[in-house]
C-alpha cells in the first residue's frame, strides 16, 4: 500500500514538472501593443512586400484582368461549355438585363422607366470589341454602369460575356454557319417572316 502511495505521488509530481507556463509566459508582443524594439515603435509588423494572402493569387493575368500585355484578350480563357453558357444566361438575366434587356438590346425594365439607355450588344462596334473589353467592363464599369467584381465571382463574369457573344450571334449569324440539314429549315422560317411581314404591310 505504501509502495502504491509513493508511486503516485513520484507520477503525480513527474506530471506537474510537465504543466510548466514556459509557452503561457514567454515574452510575446499583443496587438497594437507598442514596442521598444522596432524603430517605428510600432508591435504589430507590416506584411513583407509581395505578400499574397492565401487563395488570392492571381497570377493568370487574362482571367483575372481580361488582359494579355495589356490589350483586350480576343479568346475567353475558359472552356465554353453548355453549363458555362447556362451560368451566363442566369447571371445575365440577374445582373444585366435590367439595364441591357434580356436579349441585350438596351430595352431593360429601368430603360423602360425613364433611365438611359446602354448601348445595344448588337451595334457593329460591340460585336467587333474583343471579349476582354466585356469582362473588364463587368470587373470595373463604364459611365453610369458602376462595377460588379463584389457581386459577380471571376469565372461568372467570364460566363457572362460567353452569353453575351451567344446573343449577339443569335441577331448575326452568317447563313454559312448553319448546318447542311438545317438549312431547309432555315428558308421556310425566313419565307413564312416574309410572308407575315407582307400581311402586315397590307393592313
Amino acid at each position: 500500500m505504501i509502495l502504491r502511495v509513493s508511486a503516485l505521488v513520484a507520477l503525480l509530481a513527474v506530471a506537474g514538472l510537465g504543466c510548466r507556463q514556459d509557452m503561457h509566459d514567454q515574452p510575446k508582443y499583443k496587438p497594437y501593443r507598442q514596442s521598444e524594439f522596432f524603430t517605428d515603435g510600432r508591435a504589430m509588423r507590416p506584411l513583407v512586400a509581395g505578400t499574397v494572402a492565401q487563395g488570392t493569387l492571381r497570377d493568370d493575368t487574362a482571367l483575372f484582368t481580361g488582359k494579355s500585355g495589356g490589350d483586350f484578350v480576343t479568346e475567353i480563357p475558359l472552356a465554353v461549355t453548355a453549363d458555362l453558357l447556362e451560368r451566363g444566361r442566369s447571371e445575365f438575366q440577374v445582373f444585366c438585363s435590367p439595364c441591357h434587356g434580356r436579349t441585350g438590346k438596351g430595352d431593360g425594365m429601368i430603360v423602360q422607366r425613364g433611365f438611359k439607355r446602354p448601348t445595344s450588344y448588337h451595334v457593329d462596334r460591340l460585336r467587333q470589341t474583343p471579349v476582354g473589353y466585356f469582362f473588364d467592363v463587368i470587373t470595373n464599369g463604364y459611365g453610369a454602369m458602376s462595377d460588379y467584381a463584389a457581386q459577380v465571382p471571376v469565372e461568372d463574369r467570364w460566363a457572362i460575356v460567353a452569353y453575351l457573344r451567344t446573343l449577339q450571334l443569335s441577331q448575326y449569324a452568317p447563313a454559312a454557319d448553319v448546318p447542311a440539314d438545317r438549312k431547309a429549315e432555315l428558308e421556310a422560317s425566313l419565307q413564312a417572316l416574309d410572308a407575315h411581314e407582307a400581311a402586315g404591310e397590307g393592313h
